[in-house]
Parts: C-alpha cells; structure tokens; sequence
C-alpha cells in the first residue's frame, strides 16, 4: 500500500494532505499556528482526529510524542551522532535506518521486516514523500513517525538557517 504526503506551501501554518495511489485523500494533517512548541493534528476524511503529535520542549535534542485520541501510543527523539541524524523510536519495537538527509529511510520492525519505506519527491513543489506500506495495519502509526521525524528535520533545518541568518548580520 502506497501513500503520499503533500505539503501545502502557501499557508500560514503546516498543512499537509495524504492520499493514496490513485490521488483519493486519505488524511489531513494541520499545524497549530500560535503555539509553543509544533502541534499536529491528523484527521481522517470525516473530519475525526485520528493522530495528534507535540513537540516536547526544553530537551536538548528534539522530541515528539504520539497520541491517538488520549492514549500514547510512541515518541521519537533524535540521538546524539557526529555525522548523520539517528532517531529512536520509544514505545514500539521498530527502528529506523537510511539516509535522513536525503529523506531516504526505513523503519523496520523487531523481526527486521520492513514497516514503511520513505522517499522525498525532490522535484516538486513543497514537500512531497511516498510512503511503502507493507501492512495497512500500520498505516497510522507510520504516518505518525514519518511525520514526527520530518518535524525535527524542519525545526533542525529551520534553526541552522536562523542562526546563519543572525552570524551574517
């Protein structure tokens, strides 16, 4: 089962839209604007909340936690590496391989079969990723990792181009 993230560019909070293969939405996932902290809440085509992420704050590497409705399901934190961003999944027994950078990752289970495989469409505008679903089972729980984890990639790339922002003044 194949999914597809789809950023809206022109909005002034994060907004995204997924759909399935043959472009039929499945979910929307919308940003709280005045908050402390990113927020996302994921909605089925209903209008039910389905996943809601938060941003833990005041750690030193970035942290989000899971929830679907009010129980917590997982959060994922960024590890502390030299060279390449490693995340860690708590709460559930997968782990994610591949190249972050180029949005080119695998979360795999503890049997070591792959959950969901994760590519970024460069050419396009916004940001766009397919989404390789071996078990519809898992889609909503891997579409909260996939999420969580390109929320810290924003806020990384985000704060690296505030702090270049404020050294070149």
């Amino acid at each position: 089962m194949k999914l597809f993230i789809k950023q809206k560019v022109f909005s002034l909070k994060d907004k995204f839209s997924v759909t399935d293969e043959l472009g039929n939405p499945v979910y929307n996932v919308e940003g709280e604007f005045w908050t402390i902290g990113k927020k996302f809440h994921v909605y089925d085509t209903a209008g039910n909340e389905v996943l809601f992420l938060k941003q833990k704050l005041w750690t030193l590497f970035p942290r989000f936690y899971v929830y679907q409705g009010e129980k917590y399901l997982f959060e994922i934190h960024q590890l502390f590496s030299w060279f390449k961003p490693k995340y860690e999944i708590v709460g559930l027994d997968w782990k994610i391989e591949g190249s972050f950078w180029e949005h080119d990752y695998n979360i795999i289970d503890a049997k070591g079969f792959s959950v969901v495989s994760v590519h970024k469409k460069w050419m396009s505008w916004g940001d766009s990723y397919e989404l390789d679903l071996s078990d519809s089972a898992d889609t909503l729980t891997a579409l909260g990792a996939v999420l969580a984890i390109d929320a810290v990639l924003a806020s990384q790339a985000a704060a690296a181009s505030s702090a270049s922002v404020s050294s070149g003044s």
